[in-house]
């Protein structure tokens, strides 16, 4: 990967020393070729084709974000609902009200947690007495209900990640057959002036800062969702830890009766 990079940056430079050639030169004509419509117009069948994968997957690539980010705005907005509502009716051992609350909130994760554990620690409750087997089945249920919103707070964001890692190299790809255009057309013409190649470098420029332009945001929104999903799962995590020890004191208090 790092010879590749090399040889990327070698590439660039060898067009900054064309484009610096092109500016230095008297022919004025030759600078109207490089407005982006003039690019466009003269791109190959190629360049054309890796400009529509790169739009594919910035498109696809904005859906994602936009998507998590209404799905994490909604979990924090209702878990911050839920969580104080949620605590006094345990406070005062009211299981049946905790468990409707939590279905009124469906969006959030702490929700999902505390009503699957809840559930399973209702199912034994009726029984006289309430075993450390009992305790350990919700916590059991406690954690297959974190690895479960956990993978749903996930999905997407691999596809953030191919996306942020395979964009410059596709624009690479672009690049490249945009630079064997230029010295092709450099070869046909018969002078070496900047006109002749001038189809070329824009195709290599052009789908080079595509490449970029849709990478650079699917590294850092990637980045960010890690981030939040990391957080979601320690509050899940801290939420279940409490939930046990709720189901540990209530057991303890059938003992004590």
């Amino acid at each position: 990967m790092t010879i590749l990079m090399s040889l990327f940056g070698t590439k660039v430079f060898g067009l900054l020393l064309l484009l610096q050639e092109a500016a230095a030169s008297p022919e004025g004509s030759t600078a109207d070729h490089f407005t982006l419509t003039e690019m466009v117009k003269n791109m190959g069948g190629v360049a054309i084709s890796v400009v529509i994968v790169l739009l594919i997957m910035s498109v696809y690539s904005i859906a994602i974000m936009v998507e998590r980010y209404l799905t994490y705005s909604a979990a924090k907005k209702q878990s911050r609902e839920f969580a104080p509502r949620v605590a006094q009716a345990l406070k005062n051992d009211r299981i049946e009200e905790a468990i409707n609350i939590s279905d009124k909130h469906r969006k959030s994760h702490l929700a999902m947690v505390v009503s699957s554990g809840l559930q399973e620690f209702r199912a034994h409750e009726a029984s006289s007495d309430i075993s450390g087997d009992e305790i350990e089945a919700s916590k059991r249920a406690l954690q297959r209900a974190i690895a479960i919103k956990t993978a749903e707070f996930k999905r997407g964001l691999s596809g953030l990640a191919t996306i942020g890692s395979t964009a410059p190299f596709v624009g690479l790809f672009g690049t490249v057959f945009g630079i064997i255009n230029a010295f092709r057309g450099m070869k046909n013409a018969e002078s070496a002036g900047i006109a002749a190649v001038a189809g070329g470098i824009s195709e290599a420029l052009f789908t080079t800062a595509l490449g970029l332009l849709v990478a650079v945001p699917a590294v850092w929104l990637f980045n960010y969702f890690t981030g939040k999903v990391d957080g979601f799962v320690v509050e899940m995590d801290n939420s279940a830890s409490e939930l046990v020890d709720y189901f540990i004191k209530n057991r303890t208090k059938q003992l004590k009766a």
